[in-house]
This record gives C-alpha cells, structure tokens and sequence, in this order.
C-alpha cells in the first residue's frame, strides 16, 4: 500500500486494515511470548490496534504502543520473537498510518520462517490473504 492510497482510504477501511494487521501479528506472537513471557508489550500493541479500531482508544495511545513494541524488538535477542514483535509494532502504528497494514503482515510471515518450514510460512501467507477482506486486496 502507497502512502498515497493510504490517504485516500476511507475510515471504516482503515479500521479494518488495523483489524487484519493485529490478527496477523497476534498469530506469530507465541514465537515472543514464549521466550518472553514478562515482556507484554507486543501484546498491548496487538490489543492496541484492536481498541483503536473499535473506537476505545485515540491514535496518539496505539502510536505510543507501537514503539513499546518496537522496542520489545531491540531488546529480543532471538530473531523470530524480534519479527513476532515488530509486527505487533506495525499493527499498532496502523492506527496512525494505515501502510503499516503489509508491514505487520510482512513481519509476521518472516517470523513463521525463521522458525518454521517453507511451507508453512506460505501458508500463513495464504492466511493472511484469505483473512483481508477482498475489496482491500488492491491496496
């Protein structure tokens, strides 16, 4: 997604992209939590998302919990949980930019990768295709 088209995007549109990024990064968060089980800042970045998307939190509140995330990334020192991490950061910084969407998409098929097979990174892919609601494919 260009910046761009992010611009343009309509409202309803762009909760339903920070929907879809925090489900994707809410699936390869187990490759976080489970090395850092103390360490919630992922998962408040995941819930973020999700409570700017419903209309409970302001967009600046998703923004700060996304750089939480993001550092919860500098701070793992294991390379799928760093992935796992960043796209729980760019699920949250959907809120704020609604091209973090792919991102957080992107980070959490690479964390699949770095711990699992091809294939099934791949189909995690697929998942994530299949989740994103059609009309926004395009973007």
């Amino acid at each position: 997604m260009t910046e761009e088209l992010a611009k343009t995007l309509d409202p309803q549109d762009h909760r339903l992209l920070a929907v879809w990024a925090a489900d994707c990064a809410e699936r390869a968060l187990p490759y976080f939590e489970d090395l850092y089980p103390d360490d919630d800042r992922p998962r408040k970045a995941i819930e973020a998302a999700h409570a700017w998307a419903r209309g409970d939190l302001p967009m600046t509140d998703a923004r700060q919990a996304a750089f939480a995330s993001h550092a919860a990334a500098r701070d793992a020192d294991n390379a799928a949980a760093r992935l796992a991490a960043r796209a729980a950061g760019h699920a949250a910084a959907t809120a704020h930019v609604a091209s973090h969407a792919p991102h957080a998409a992107a980070y959490a098929v690479k964390a699949v990768a770095a711990v699992e097979d091809t294939g099934r990174a791949l189909a995690e892919n697929d998942w994530q295709l299949q989740h994103l609601p059609k009309h926004l494919r395009s973007f």
